[in-house]
């Protein structure tokens, strides 16, 4: 018996939207992260990208357990001298909160061009409202 090794024919992406509202950031993006690079799948291979779409909504209002609100930090650099930026994530929830989740699906997910690839497949969206509705989503949810 020889070993499956799927072509590009064989993917069959799905579109799903994923409500934000109450959820916890980490396993929220864990969860995602496992979609977008379609390890849910019977025919995964972790050298192609088979994973599905996600539409996430209401992405202000997801939660954090602990201090995580006013101890946690994402930093970025210019590449200069003193060029060290920080932003809390209260700050950033309130000015880009669809970078939030973003950013903890990124981390999740391989740091190649295969990865980038992965991310263009998550759609994020503030408020309940998105424009993929031709798409037709299907409902998913994840226990909290």
């Amino acid at each position: 018996m020889k070993t499956f090794s799927p072509t590009p024919a064989d993917i069959d992406r799905q579109w799903y939207l994923v409500d934000a509202e109450d959820q916890i950031l980490g396993r929220l993006a864990t969860q995602i992260a496992h979609r977008l690079r379609g390890k849910h799948k019977p025919e995964f291979a972790p050298h192609m990208d088979n994973g599905d779409f996600i539409v996430v909504v209401n992405c202000e209002k997801i939660r954090v357990t602990g201090t995580k609100m006013h101890d946690k930090f994402y930093y970025s650099h210019s590449g200069w001298v003193g060029g060290l930026k920080e932003v809390s994530l209260e700050k950033l929830l309130a000015t880009k909160p669809e970078e939030v989740l973003r950013k903890a699906v990124r981390g999740m997910l391989p740091k190649n061009r295969l990865g980038r690839a992965m991310l263009k497949k998550l759609k994020i969206y503030v408020g309940a409202e998105h424009p993929h509705a031709a798409q037709a989503p299907k409902p998913l949810t994840f226990e909290k």
